[in-house]
């Protein structure tokens, strides 16, 4: 039997490490004073996790959409301004429809219940064409109906890939020039990185400061690949169900810890 088990079986012990982790997480917070204004993150580690605890996959996703409203709210006591969450990739698209279908459920139902709660602005960002005609409506209606909302961004990686994204930002580009009549020639001429980032999904946004990957695994597997060319990354190795506010604490004051040269 491992800590975590004796933990979880002892209420005591659980709920004297939950105040201490809450003191923790009041002094860290004490000490921030340069908090990112976006950050990327990895929902890693649902069906893990679901395996751990002994639940059903569906299970996992499921907690895993429940823990995206409690980390908004960290965000917002933090005062980050947006948010990117990578809640499906394109090749997650290819699962089996047993776990897919389920899974494009939980997912329409945490992009509405993100919207029903009038606090972010709901941006989806990904190939829409590529995901079923439910699902993108969820999307489209979600932003719709939180464009005038203040609050966070919260863009909601759905049917998402970085490389995609880049043919997909150069492709409007070309798309673009071609409606003005610039030719392939004059286009090579003036071609630079910032004609490209006009283009992505994030368009009109900071990149992201810091990328937090869950559940141990330490690469970005596609993720804001043209955005993160600057960002600070923070692996944890919590699974994205059992990721706690000192988890998210602990990234931040590694975060602000970090000499940030950006390439110089």
């Amino acid at each position: 039997m491992g800590l975590r088990d004796v933990v979880e079986r002892t209420p005591g012990l659980r709920t004297l490490l939950d105040n201490a982790y809450r003191l923790y997480g009041r002094r860290v917070e004490v000490h921030l004073n340069n908090t990112p204004r976006h950050i990327g993150v990895i929902l890693d580690g649902n069906r893990r996790w679901a395996k751990a605890t002994g639940g059903t996959t569906a299970y996992g996703h499921q907690r895993g959409a429940d823990k995206i409203s409690e980390f908004l709210g960290w965000c917002d006591e933090t005062h980050v301004r947006v948010v990117t969450l990578w809640m499906l990739s394109t090749d997650n698209l290819s699962r089996p429809a047993e776990e897919l279908v389920p899974l494009l459920g939980i997912i329409e139902d945490a992009v509405r219940g993100l919207a029903a709660a009038g606090r972010w602005k709901v941006n989806p960002v990904g190939a829409l064409d590529l995901l079923p005609a439910r699902t993108s409506e969820v999307l489209k209606e979600a932003a719709e109906a939180t464009a005038h909302i203040q609050g966070i961004t919260v863009n909601v990686a759905i049917g998402y890939g970085g490389r995609r994204e880049i043919a997909d930002a150069v492709r409007s580009l070309l798309q673009e020039h071609a409606g003005r009549g610039t030719s392939i020639e004059q286009l090579a001429e003036i071609l630079d990185v910032e004609h490209i980032a006009e283009h992505l999904y994030t368009k009109g946004q900071p990149d992201p400061d810091l990328v937090i990957r869950t559940s141990g695994e330490q690469r970005l597997s596609g993720f804001l690949l043209w955005q993160s060319a600057h960002s600070e990354f923070y692996f944890c190795e919590a699974y994205w169900p059992a990721f706690r506010k000192v988890d998210f604490l602990r990234a931040l004051r590694d975060f602000q810890e970090r000499n940030r040269r950006m390439g110089l």
